[in-house]
């Protein structure tokens, strides 16, 4: 009977055991289903890019959920019996037995974005307000810019788009590198009326260089020497000098801009599966540099920050091009920005434990 005790023993331990599950459960599946998530949320967002650079449909498919149930259970036995034959003595004999199981139980909800939803995220205009914003917020002027803007008071950008692509207007990077230096000095800053209007400051007291170039910006732009403040619309034309119209982008026509700067196969080019794109622009004899590097080839990278396979190919952002790393990760996060809400909710990830 010793063993009899001893295995009920072991069994009412392993049962026992499986109340604590669930706290230990909480930081592995913290931190893994974060790095699944990002990392399907980065293919998604390249994915995307390249297959309209090719001219394909993107889509998009959003996390609404992730229900994960562990169990763990335990089963034993025991069973003894004695019986005495005719003529051989007493005999004896002992059953023992233990079974248990482990289940892992996750399932996934994704839901399309289409419909009202696409309309909303991917097709309306970033507000200028919320441009403005991320510069007083103290992302890169000229990267804002380049990335979410048409056209700043009539000065065009860069567009890579196939059905309207054309180069920026010669004074566009000039004034966005003056708008970096006066942001990195501090001398700009955005105020929000009562009535909602954004407001762009310049500040009084600056240094002369920083001076000068917020006297080339107003020239640039048309607006009044004098005044320090400037009210932010959307529109392509101010209607007077002490505005400041911002023709922004929607997030359908900066995928299709970033798109442009895809490097694509040689092979798909001869066959006229792709368009080769804008040429590289130069502005005073210097080139001016690509906002970020996808490269492509036939065999997986070694060292990607993203990669996703399309058309017998790997489209890529090298791990060590910090520069495209970052604008990836700034597209990222305005993808979220532009999601105004709705009946959807974030992803909820619930984990229930038996």
């Amino acid at each position: 009977m010793r063993i009899v005790s001893i295995f009920l023993v072991a069994t009412v331990l392993l049962l026992s055991g499986c109340t604590g599950i669930g706290p230990r459960t909480v930081v592995r599946d913290r931190f893994d289903y974060t790095t699944a998530l990002s990392d399907s949320w980065k293919s998604q967002m390249l994915i995307n890019m390249v297959k309209m650079r090719y001219g394909d449909a993107p889509i998009f498919l959003d996390v609404a959920s992730v229900i994960n149930s562990y169990e763990v259970s335990g089963a034993g036995s025991v069973g003894a019996s004695w019986f005495q034959p005719s003529s051989y003595g007493l005999t004896q004999s002992q059953n023992l037995g233990a079974s248990g199981t482990y289940a892992n139980r996750p399932t996934i909800t994704y839901n399309p974005v289409t419909g009202e939803r696409f309309a909303r995220t991917m097709m309306t205009p970033i507000p200028p307000s919320a441009v403005v914003s991320l510069i007083q917020a103290g992302y890169p002027a000229d990267a804002v810019f380049r990335v979410l803007i048409h056209s700043i008071n009539g000065v065009q950008n860069r567009y890579g788009g196939s059905a309207a692509a054309h180069p920026a207007d010669p004074e566009f990077y000039p004034l966005i590198e003056k708008m970096r230096r006066i942001q990195a000095s501090g001398a700009i800053g955005l105020r929000v009326q009562k009535t909602n209007e954004t407001v762009v400051v310049f500040r009084g007291k600056v240094d002369e260089n920083i001076e000068a170039d917020i006297l080339e910006v107003r020239k640039i732009l048309g607006l009044d020497p004098q005044a320090r403040e400037f009210k932010v619309v959307y529109g392509q034309v101010a209607e007077n000098d002490r505005e400041i119209a911002i023709l922004s982008r929607s997030m359908i026509q900066v995928f299709t801009d970033l798109a442009s700067y895809i490097k694509v196969p040689g092979v798909h080019l001869a066959e006229n599966r792709v368009n080769p794109g804008l040429k590289d622009e130069v502005v005073g004899g210097i080139p001016v540099p690509p906002l970020f590097r996808v490269n492509s080839s036939s065999g997986r990278p070694d060292d990607a920050f993203v990669e996703v396979p399309y058309h017998n190919h790997w489209f890529w952002i090298d791990d060590k091009d910090l520069p495209s790393k970052r604008l990836f990760s700034f597209l990222m996060f305005i993808f979220t920005l532009v999601e105004t809400g709705g009946k959807e909710g974030v992803p909820v990830v619930t984990i229930p434990v038996r």
